[in-house]
């Protein structure tokens, strides 16, 4: 019996046990519909960017070059507005989560509007950090100066500031309702949006297969805004006043969206995912 056993190759039961992790980590992968972000939508994203980037370069007229340039590096520093306003609001709702906090504050008489405010209030700190160190890079290394355009870019950074808000409001909106894996989407979400927003380029730089998402994102409308004041153009002003009406739109939406979200958490009893 020893004979037989010392004669049964090992190699067998060690593939099998390599072949059990492999597969649960497939379904894990299968069923967690966030997770497609990583495989498949990330170098999706990275080619519509770069390639509608090489796009606008491409077709830039007879000396433009210095524009195109100075469109890129001021749509570098505008997203930043809109992604560490997005950051520091959902991360701050994850520290509640993670923590323990979360089942604590919904027994409290603080309301769902009031937490958000508080959050975003704290989150201006980082936010005015974050801007700071990349318009100052920008300024050093590229001299570019973010207030060049005058008094008119106050209204789009504000604009900016509210699209950001509103998207974090989306994301934890899914957290609640899908669960702690969703908390991906806090970055999966703001790096779709970056392209089709044409926060580098015009969006009719990008394919015309994906245009009509751009068409519905304020983001879009806020910084095309943004490339009017930054050039100076006479059209700022009515496609502020549109992108005005668009992020008040989203605004809209992510807070029915988050309110409704909160409601379903705390009657499906979605709190017990977090204590």
């Amino acid at each position: 019996m020893s004979t037989i056993s010392a004669g049964r190759p090992r190699a067998v039961p060690a593939l099998r046990r390599i072949q059990a992790i492999a597969v649960r980590h497939l379904l894990v992968t299968v069923r967690n519909w966030q997770r497609v972000f990583d495989i498949a939508v990330w170098p999706a994203v990275d080619t519509i960017l770069y390639g509608s980037i090489a796009t606008y370069a491409q077709h830039a007229p007879a000396g433009g070059s210095a524009r195109t340039a100075l469109s890129v590096v001021a749509g570098i520093v505008m997203w930043h507005l809109v992604y560490q306003a997005e950051i520091a609001v959902a991360t701050g709702f994850f520290e509640e989560s993670h923590s323990r906090q979360l089942p604590g504050l919904l027994v409290t008489p603080l309301r769902p509007l009031e937490w958000v405010l508080g959050t975003a209030l704290q989150g201006m700190a980082k936010v005015v950090l974050g801007v700071t160190a990349v318009a100052g890079t920008a300024a050093l290394l590229y001299g570019y100066d973010m207030f060049d355009p005058g008094p008119g870019i106050v209204p789009v950074m504000g604009l900016l500031l509210l699209n950001g808000w509103a998207l974090a409001l989306i994301v934890v909106a899914l957290v609640l309702y899908f669960g702690a894996g969703s908390e991906g989407l806090t970055w999966g979400l703001l790096f779709v949006i970056l392209p089709l927003s044409g926060a580098f380029y015009p969006v009719s730089a990008l394919p015309s297969a994906v245009r009509p998402l751009s068409a519905v994102l304020p983001t879009s409308y806020t910084f095309a805004a943004a490339r009017d004041v930054t050039a100076h153009s006479a059209s700022a002003g009515p496609h502020i006043a549109i992108a005005a009406l668009a992020t008040v739109a989203l605004v809209i939406v992510s807070v029915g969206f988050v309110t409704a979200s909160l409601r379903t958490f705390q009657r499906r009893g979605f709190i017990s995912r977090y204590q």
